[in-house]
This record gives structure tokens, sequence and C-alpha cells, in this order.
């Protein structure tokens, strides 16, 4: 039986218009797709390919939060 593990997924629309996951507790681990519908089976499967080499008992990143901020520029 294969292990569940949860993990935080940001999602990002770039200035192109661009969509972009990763996911903070995979180093590295990241996709990008013109639509939201094409972006969430591609970040299913990055998901997968990282976890084929890595041990997921090894994560160690907890997830606390989001917060959006404004700077002066």
């Amino acid at each position: 039986m294969k292990k569940k593990v949860n993990l935080t997924v940001l999602i990002e629309k770039d200035e192109d218009g661009t969509f972009v996951a990763s996911v903070p507790a995979l180093r590295g681990c990241f996709t990008q797709a013109k639509t939201y519908e094409e972006l969430i089976p591609r970040i299913k499967e990055a998901v997968a390919l990282y976890l084929e080499d890595e041990n997921p008992d090894l994560l160690q990143n907890t997830f606390v939060g989001v917060q959006q901020m404004e700077f002066r520029l």
C-alpha cells in the first residue's frame, strides 16, 4: 500500500499569465502551465517523480502560512 503524504502547493500567476506551482517542502519541486487545468496534473507528476527519489519520512518543513504584504519600491 502506498503511503499518503499531505503537502502544501503554492500556485501563482506570473506577469505573462503563466501559472506556476511549487511545493515548499520539496526543494526544487515546481512546474508551470498556461492554464490552471493543465497545472494540476503537472504538479502531481512533479511530486510523484520527486518522491520516487526521496524518502517522504525525511520531509522536515512544516507549512506555517502565507502572508500577502505591501512594499514600497
